[in-house]
C-alpha cells in the first residue's frame, strides 16, 4: 500500500478529531509496529544463524533463504515506521511510495518461496518434472518487480495530479493481483501436499506434524494474502479508505497486523524446527 495522501500535522489534527492526543497515537502506533517488526526481524535472523550452525556444510538453502528476506523484510519496515515522521517528509513523493513499497514485494518473494519448496516437493512425490519450476518463480518475481518499478518512474515524472490518481489506482490493483497470486499458489500447492500427506499410512513417521505444519502455513498464507488483496482493491476505489497515511494509526496498525506481522510470527513459529545434521533430501535453493 502507499502514502499518496500527505498532509500536514494541523490537517491531520483537524481530520482525526483527536486535537494533539491525535499524534501521540499515531507515535505509538508506528512506535508499536516498529517494535514488532524488530522482534520478527532479530528472531529471522537468530533462526538464520541457528540453521547455518547446525548444517555449515551446505550452501543458501531455501529454508536460510527465507529467513534472511524475512529477516530484511522485517527490518525495513521497522526502520520505515521508526522513522515515519521522516519518510512523509522526504521529497519527491515517489521515494516515500518506494519506502512504503518496497518491503510488500520482499514480503511476497518471501513466502512465495515457500510455494516453490511446496511445488518441488510435490512434483518429485509425484515423480513430475521440476525443471521449469525455479524459472517460472524468477520469472514472475521479476515480471512483479519490473511492473512496480515501471510504475514508480511515471509516478515520479507525472506532474498532473489525474495522472497520479490513475497510477494510485493502477498500482493498487496491481498488488492486488499479486497478493491473490500468492494466496492461489498457496491455495494450490499447499492443498495439493496436505492431500498428498493425508494419503501417506497413518504410521508413516513425521506424518501428522507435517499435516499440521502444511496446513496452517497455507491457511495463515492464503488467508493474510486474500486479506491483503481485499483491503488493496478497496482502497483503490473509495475515496478516503487509503492505508499508509499519517491520520489513520489504527487503521495502520490493524492493516499490518493482519497482513504482515501475525502471519510471519505464526509462520516462523510453525516453522522453528532445525533441519537434521544429516541431510539426505535437502532442498538446497542453489
Amino acid at each position: 500500500m502507499r502514502n499518496f495522501s500527505i498532509i500536514s500535522a494541523s490537517d491531520a489534527i483537524q481530520k482525526t478529531g483527536f486535537d494533539l492526543k491525535s499524534i501521540t497515537k499515531e507515535q505509538y502506533c508506528f512506535y508499536g509496529l516498529t517494535i514488532c517488526y524488530g522482534i520478527i526481524g532479530l528472531v529471522a535472523l537468530i533462526q538464520l544463524i541457528r540453521i547455518q550452525l547446525r548444517v555449515p556444510e551446505y550452501g543458501w538453502t531455501t529454508q536460510k533463504v527465507f529467513h534472511l528476506l524475512n529477516f530484511l523484510c522485517s527490518g525495513v519496515r521497522a526502520v520505515v515506521f521508526g522513522l515515519r515522521g521522516k519518510v512523509d517528509g522526504l521529497s519527491p513523493p515517489v521515494l516515500q511510495t518506494v519506502l512504503l513499497d518496497s518491503p510488500g514485494l520482499l514480503f511476497f518473494s518471501t513466502y512465495t518461496l515457500l510455494v516453490l519448496f511446496w511445488a518441488e516437493i510435490y512434483h518429485q512425490a509425484r515423480s513430475l518434472p521440476t525443471n521449469a519450476l525455479r524459472p517460472c518463480f524468477v520469472v514472475v518475481n521479476f515480471l512483479v518487480y519490473t511492473v512496480q518499478v515501471a510504475l514508480w518512474v511515471f509516478e515520479g515524472l507525472s506532474k498532473k495530479e489525474g495522472i497520479e490518481h490513475i497510477l494510485f489506482i493502477s498500482s493498487a490493483c496491481f498488488m492486488a493481483v499479486v497478493s491473490s497470486t500468492a494466496a492461489a499458489g498457496f491455495a494450490l500447492y499447499g492443498g495439493r501436499l496436505f492431500i498428498m500427506l493425508r494419503r501417506f499410512p497413518v504410521q508413516s513417521p513425521g506424518r501428522r506434524k507435517k499435516l499440521e505444519e502444511v496446513g496452517c502455513v497455507t491457511s495463515v498464507c492464503a488467508s493474510c494474502f486474500t486479506i491483503r488483496a481485499v483491503l488493496v482493491a478497496y482502497s483503490a476505489f473509495h475515496h478516503g479508505s487509503k492505508l499508509d497515511v499519517m491520520n489513520h494509526p489504527l487503521l495502520n496498525l490493524g492493516y499490518y497486523l493482519a497482513v504482515e506481522v501475525i502471519p510471519s510470527a505464526l509462520v516462523l513459529f510453525i516453522l522453528r524446527k532445525l533441519p537434521p545434521k544429516r541431510t539426505q533430501g535437502y532442498h538446497n535453493i542453489s
